[in-house]
């Protein structure tokens, strides 16, 4: 198990191979993972779809309104960046995948204009 200094590590090697991504976005991910996988008795592996789900709830709990704009801000705009930042935490060895997963598990799943305005975010 690494270390938080290695995993910061990692993480920051990750922000210096693709610039699109802020460090945050990264350990957003790790977080929004706990929190997803906290709400499944028994634990289990969980789908990209599932995730995203998470990711969604997650950043409403911890942005409420401003959880677009932040994510936005740490590169984050389409559900298909979750997987670019889950594949990419994988290759780092931060997060693991089973054989079935797929970046397409995480295109299209929702849209953010819709599930991030304020309107959905209120009555979340």
């Amino acid at each position: 198990m690494d270390t938080p200094d290695q995993v910061l590590k990692k993480m920051k090697q990750l922000t210096d191979r693709n610039t699109k991504y802020k460090l945050e976005a990264y350990s957003f991910i790790l977080a929004a993972l706990h929190f997803t996988m906290s709400g499944i008795k028994p634990p289990r592996h969980v789908t990209g779809k599932e995730l995203c789900d998470g990711v969604r709830r997650y950043a409403i709990d911890q942005f409420g309104p401003m959880a677009g704009t932040v994510l936005k801000h740490w590169g984050i705009e389409k559900t298909v960046d979750f997987g670019h930042l889950v594949f990419a935490l994988v290759d780092a060895g931060l997060m693991r995948k089973t054989a079935e997963d797929s970046l397409n598990d995480f295109k299209d799943v929702y849209d953010f204009k819709t599930v991030f305005n304020s309107k959905s975010v209120f009555n979340s």
